[in-house]
């Protein structure tokens, strides 16, 4: 393809690293800043390198923010005691977008994934631990993927929460095998976090 512009080509490049945006439409975002006033292309811009530059990860969730701990981590009116475990920032917004969900979270940044080089080491699981020891925690929900990898990961989880005698549970198969939870629709995900099962029960039926 013919930019017929080096810097068009540079930009055109950079968009199509984006997931899901291919070289046409790299070039239609490009174009449509191109026709943009300078103001607005600037801020476009600079809001891109502010977000890499200044973005925090909550200390206690992992969770993105603008300060040191999260909206939701710091919120009072949240029940600190149950725990929801999700694989990434994707999934928290998609749960909390029900709005059936009160208590607090904590990502994991992926699930165990031997076939990419993915093992327990590589997740945020040594933090989830560490909360453990205020005894305040009451119930650990898995909310991870039901695909094998996602199940495995839960499985890995519920072994080392075992010996501290705390609830944990799963939610609901309302969602397909192999359904990933930001693509489910609010009603089904919501039911999923209402009406969670012991994973004890889980494993009982395998």
């Amino acid at each position: 393809m013919n930019f017929g512009s080096s810097l068009v080509e540079k930009a055109v490049e950079e968009f199509s690293r984006l997931p899901g945006i291919g070289k046409r439409t790299a070039l239609r975002l490009v174009l449509h800043l191109l026709n943009q006033e300078e103001v607005e292309a600037t801020a476009f811009g600079e809001a891109i390198i502010k977000l890499r530059k200044d973005i925090k990860y909550c200390e206690q969730c992992n969770n993105i923010s603008d300060l040191d701990i999260c909206d939701i981590c710091s919120d009072l009116h949240r029940d600190h005691s149950i725990v929801c475990v999700v694989e990434d920032i994707r999934d928290v917004m998609a749960i909390e977008h029900t709005q059936q969900y009160r208590g607090v979270y904590h990502i994991l940044g992926g699930i165990i994934d031997p076939m990419n080089g993915i093992g327990p080491g590589d997740l945020k699981i040594n933090s989830l631990l560490a909360k453990f020891a205020t005894n305040e925690i009451k119930e650990v929900i898995l909310a991870l993927s039901s695909s094998m990898e996602g199940d495995t990961t839960s499985f890995y989880l519920y072994k080392k929460i075992e010996p501290h005698q705390v609830p944990v549970t799963i939610i609901a198969r309302g969602i397909a095998v192999g359904d990933e939870l930001e693509f489910v629709d609010d009603v089904t995900l919501a039911r999923s976090i209402i009406n969670r099962t012991p994973y004890e029960s889980v494993l009982t039926t395998k």
